[in-house]
């Protein structure tokens, strides 16, 4: 099998992985109001999808570094098979809580299927060909956004609402067979030193972290909920404090620090923290403005945001293309002005703003967040070596997605919708107004540190000096 077969058979096994984890959220969404009446278990809502992004982003850097130690084809095969496992067990879920711990199971594996892909991809591809192939990656994103409300909607209507958990199956071993089949990896033969010390601080430390904000967000009652949040935060802080003098003293750090001495690795991971705050206040709170301001139902929010879900694989593709012939800073510059026109845009938005100005408002964004998160990933992929790039390519999806889970909670303290039982209009407006304000102004910062991105010569040279 030449070079070119193998790499097509190992990208397309990446490609189904990626799809898998990304239509995971939406699809899980669409179908909560079957699962909570069968199971009955509604005051559990919240916990199908939290439990599920806890324990991905718990183990996103985990798999990073051990993908480095152990390699990219074992640990994918790992993680792939525990995400099956997980989804098979949903499947077959009788009770709610039974189903909270097996989505826990799916997100301890979803951990690798949502970086070590980027990282293989890095691996196998130069420069050039590697811009195209992450950016169709990153496109599978925005695909998994339009695709999986509408394939949630009909599993549910015509088959079940577990068949959303067992289609995963069949896709999910296609991808082993043709990854395990197809790459071939060689390793240097020593002695592994596994990080179990920053392994248990870090889990304890970001599950707490975590969870106080998820306490947070649902704005759970009474004065024992402050004091829990409260307790959690300052466990969160001890055990980051004790990781940090852990990770500075192992021989192999989980994530280690000298990454963040990197200045194409800091400037991109700052940048894609701030993008993916904005990224996840227009997810949420623009439908929210569609139905509540608006006064539309929810399909036409749904229709009224394909526009972002369109753009956003278009912007991906059009940074693959790009990057080798314009430059990093350039396409992270020309996101981060769409960007910033857009929330500027949002920012101003009335009850009588024209609905083709706000579908314009959101293409635009959709275009920002391709452009600049696909530069970003390949920035990262590109900027260390073998022997760091899973640990690199992990940090970076780390941020973004702790970028979001603080975006979400921050911006839900400002948010307000009037009376408990109804939402007012002119309040859920108001309230919407000053987040997207905020937004902006965390557009204008998006804007300076695309500013002082590294220019791609830059990339390539430290590329090579790193390999």
């Amino acid at each position: 099998m030449n070079v070119n077969q193998t790499r097509k058979k190992v990208t397309i096994a990446l490609f189904v992985a990626t799809f898998l984890a990304a239509i995971e959220g939406t699809i899980v969404s669409t179908a909560m109001p079957s699962i909570t009446g069968e199971l009955q278990g509604i005051q559990q809502y919240s916990w199908i999808i939290s439990i599920y992004l806890l324990a991905t982003v718990i183990t996103t850097p985990i798999y990073g570094k051990l993908s480095d130690l152990y390699g990219r084809k074992k640990m994918f095969i790992v993680g792939a098979l525990i995400f099956l496992a997980g989804s098979m067990l949903s499947g077959v879920a009788q009770t709610m809580n039974q189903l909270i711990w097996f989505r826990a199971l799916q997100g301890l594996g979803a951990g690798a299927l949502t970086t070590i892909p980027y990282t293989i991809i890095g691996d196998l591809y130069p420069f050039e060909q590697r811009a195209k192939v992450q950016g169709w990656m990153s496109s599978i994103w925005g695909i998994a956004g339009i695709s999986g409300p509408l394939l949630g909607g009909l599993l549910v209507d015509y088959i079940s609402w577990r068949a959303i958990f067992y289609m995963n199956l069949p896709f999910g071993i296609v991808a082993i067979y043709l990854l395990s089949t197809s790459l071939r990896e060689k390793l240097e033969k020593k002695k592994k030193h596994i990080d179990y010390p920053g392994i248990i601080t870090f889990t304890i430390a970001m599950f707490s972290l975590l969870y106080a904000m998820t306490l947070v967000r649902e704005s759970e009652a009474g004065s024992g909920s402050a004091w829990t949040i409260g307790l959690l935060i300052i466990v969160s802080i001890l055990f980051f404090a004790l990781f940090a003098r852990i990770e500075m003293r192992s021989p192999e750090p989980i994530i280690p620090f000298k990454l963040f001495r990197n200045r194409i690795i800091s400037m991109a991971n700052l940048d894609s923290f701030l993008l993916c705050v904005i990224n996840v206040v227009v997810i949420f709170y623009l439908p929210l403005w569609i139905q509540g301001v608006y006064g539309k139902p929810a399909t036409y929010s749904g229709l009224a945001m394909i526009p972002l879900s369109v753009a956003w694989p278009l912007g991906s593709i059009l940074a693959g293309n790009w990057i080798s012939k314009k430059g990093l800073r350039f396409i992270g510059v020309v996101g981060a002005f769409f960007l910033l026109a857009s929330s500027i845009g949002f920012a101003f938005m009335t009850a009588s703003t024209p609905i083709v100005l706000f579908i314009v408002y959101t293409f635009s964004a959709g275009l920002s967040f391709g452009l600049s998160l696909t530069s970003l990933t390949v920035a990262v992929s590109s900027a260390v070596g073998w022997e760091l790039r899973g640990s690199a390519v992990a940090s970076n999806n780390f941020i973004r997605t702790l970028g979001q889970t603080i975006g979400i909670t921050v911006f839900g303290l400002l948010l307000h919708t009037g009376q408990a039982d109804s939402i007012e209009p002119s309040v859920l407006a108001g309230s919407l107004h000053t987040i997207f304000v905020w937004v902006a102004v965390l557009s204008v910062f998006v804007v300076f540190v695309s500013l002082g991105l590294p220019k791609l010569k830059q990339s390539e040279q430290q590329q090579r000096n790193a390999s």
